[in-house]
Order: structure tokens, then sequence, then C-alpha cells
């Protein structure tokens, strides 16, 4: 039987990931900082024909990831793969938001992945076996305008799991970056954005999405046994990331065009605010 942890997992893709390993029958650690999520993913695992077992984990805690080794080794004395999932959004320009939002997400997105994995690659290379699924995004490999902070970790994440990917092959490790495109999801309930527009945005996107939780889930599962070092499932992400490796002249033309609509969209929007787009005698003081 499997042994899977993964971080994040109270909802969203972390659920969906638990319910896919769950199908072949895995003994599965649902970790996660919402203790009620958790529940209710381990109700639908064990529904699903897996077992497993809750933990509160704040991921950004060293000595809270040190205190779940522990109990893995407690309980399975070993462990097959660790996902980590957990992860939280941002949707800003260089110079807008709060710059706490940058220690924020760095917490989390980045450093709780290079958390995760500097505790459990020395139990797998001391077991000789292990795997690896770390989530980062589309987002790490494009990196459209707009999104300066979640782009950066998630790019780190890539760079994290490619080195990985080699490092531990050797012994017998895999790892795989998972880098889905927009679908649905809770990410961007808890989005930090400074942009009234954004969250529109975000979940127009979504709505759009070929693809759901379900779908990404299978394709990282697959990709995992595969030992890929890149898991892009979105056939449209599959498409930019060739335009840009391959056609970067189309690629820059995008990313450009998408980068001059935001800015008209932020001129128009300080022009509402100071009144220079209203009808003459609707203006302030008119």
């Amino acid at each position: 039987m499997k042994k899977v942890l993964i971080t994040g997992a109270a909802s969203g893709l972390g659920r969906a990931l638990a319910l896919r390993y769950a199908k072949e029958g895995a003994d599965i650690c649902i970790a996660d900082i919402n203790m009620g999520g958790a529940a209710e993913t381990l109700n639908m695992v064990e529904k699903a024909g897996g077992k497993g077992w809750i933990h509160e984990l704040d991921v950004r805690s060293e000595a809270a990831w040190n205190t779940l080794r522990d109990e893995v080794n407690s309980r399975w004395k070993g462990i097959d793969v660790v996902i980590n999932n957990a992860g939280v959004a941002t949707g800003d320009r260089i110079d807008a938001g709060d710059w706490a939002w940058w220690d924020w997400i760095i917490d989390i997105n980045l450093k709780g992945v290079a958390l995760g994995c500097r505790t459990f690659t020395p139990l797998m290379k001391q077991q000789g076996h292990g795997g690896f699924i770390n989530v980062a995004s589309l987002a790490g490999l494009l990196k459209a305008p707009s999104m300066s902070s979640y782009n950066a970790t998630k790019a780190a994440v890539v760079a994290i799991s490619e080195t990985m990917h080699f490092e531990l092959m050797p012994y017998g490790i895999h790892v795989t970056a998972l880098c889905p495109g927009f679908f649905r999801t809770n990410l961007n309930h808890g989005m930090k954005t400074s942009d009234p527009d954004m969250l529109k945005f975000v979940d127009k996107v979504f709505e759009a999405s070929a693809l759901d939780a379900d779908d990404i889930a299978d394709a990282a599962y697959k990709a995992l046994l595969k030992n890929e070092k890149i898991c892009n499932p979105h056939p449209a992400g599959r498409r930019a990331y060739f335009f840009k490796k391959y056609l970067p002249f189309l690629f820059n033309k995008g990313m450009l065009s998408m980068a001059q609509g935001l800015k008209k969209r932020e001129d128009q929007r300080k022009a509402f605010a100071s009144g220079t787009d209203l009808p003459v005698g609707e203006k302030s003081g008119a």
C-alpha cells in the first residue's frame, strides 16, 4: 500500500490528489492548517477506497514539519510520495500591493515547499526510493504581467524541482514539478491583490478552463510514475510554452499586448477616480 503525504489537502487540488491516490488504495496523510476541511477529505478518501489520517500543519514552520516527519516514521516507518501542494495567490504589479504580501507568499509557496523537501529527502535516501510532486504553476513557466510575487515563487518551485529531479535520481527518488494553468479551485478565495478587477479576471479564466482539479490530479499521478521532470497538463499551456521556447517573437508580442491592456485599464481607473472621464456636469464640483 502506497504511503502518501499531501499538504493543503483540505480542499481544491490537494483534495483531488488525495482522491486520485485513494483510487489506488493508498494510505494518505492529509496535512493542512484547516482541520475541518481535512476531516471532510479523509471521509471522502475512505469512501473512495483509500485510508488515511489527518495532521495539522503550517508549512511555514520547520518545527511543525519535523513533528510531522516523526509521526510519519511512527505510523508508517517510511514514505512513498510527498506532495507539496499547499499554496496561496497574489496578483499585483511590482509597484502595487503591500510589501508584507511578498513575505507571506514566499513563506508559504516557496519556503513551505523547500521545507517539505528538506524534511523528507533524508528518509527517502535512507530507504532508497520515493517521490515528490511539487505544485508550481504555468505562471512559473510563462510569467505573465501583473503577477510578480506569485510568478517568482512558482518559478522558484520549478527551479527547486528541476534541481532535485537530477540530484535525487541516483538515490531512486523521482521529482516532478506540476505546472497547471488556471482551473476551478479555491486558490482565489484568499488571493491578495490591490487590483479590483483581478478577482473578476481570475474567476473568468477559471470558468473557461477545459480541465478541472480531478484532471490535474490524474495528470500529476501519471507524471510521477513516468518520472517526468515537468508536468504541464493544459493543452493551451503546452502551446503557450512551445511559443515561448521556439517562437519567442509571437510569445513576446502576446505578453506585451497583455501588458498594454493592463495599462489601459489602470489609466481608465485612475481617470475615473479623478473624475476626468465623467461627462460634463457630473464631475466633482460641477
